[in-house]
């Protein structure tokens, strides 16, 4: 009889974390598709900014908030874009060959209709004052350098 019991406890726990208790919502399979179909699928009437053969990307405006949709060529491209990209912060909606960029709010609300893994990067921090990426004595522009302020990158 406790066997009985010590085997309906485990069958049970091992029932709740394979069903999970993540207060994430579920989100639909990742959807695929060209940046109008996605688009189409987050419910935004794209504004596209850049049309190129590696990437396209447009601003979207939807009821959640403003975002951005990116479309890539390949893995790798995306790949490098992402890494590049969380230098700044931020969250962002990853699927195959795209992105979606924006505030943590929006991307959980757009990943409710297209799927895919939300990444996050915390926000770019400013340069310490005593900090120098050249060499060059601080205040001083190294040679080939044009001279930013604060925060400006």
């Amino acid at each position: 009889m406790r066997t009985e019991r010590t085997v309906a406890a485990a069958v049970l726990a091992a029932l709740m974390l394979v069903t999970g208790c993540d207060s994430a919502p579920e989100a639909p399979e990742e959807a695929t598709g060209t940046l109008e179909e996605l688009a189409a699928k987050a419910e935004c009437e794209p504004n596209i900014q850049t049309d190129a053969e590696e990437l396209r990307q447009a601003n979207c405006r939807t009821a959640d908030g403003n975002y951005i949709l990116t479309t890539f060529a390949t893995d790798r491209g995306q790949r490098e874009w992402i890494n590049e990209s969380k230098d700044y912060g931020g969250s962002y909606l990853v699927g195959r060959k795209w992105v979606v960029a924006g505030e943590a709010k929006v991307v959980t609300a757009v990943r409710g209709r297209l799927g895919g893994t939300v990444e996050t990067a915390p926000p770019h921090q400013p340069h310490r004052p005593d900090a120098s990426h050249s060499g060059a004595p601080h205040g001083e522009t190294p040679k080939g350098h044009t001279s930013h302020g604060a925060g400006q990158h």
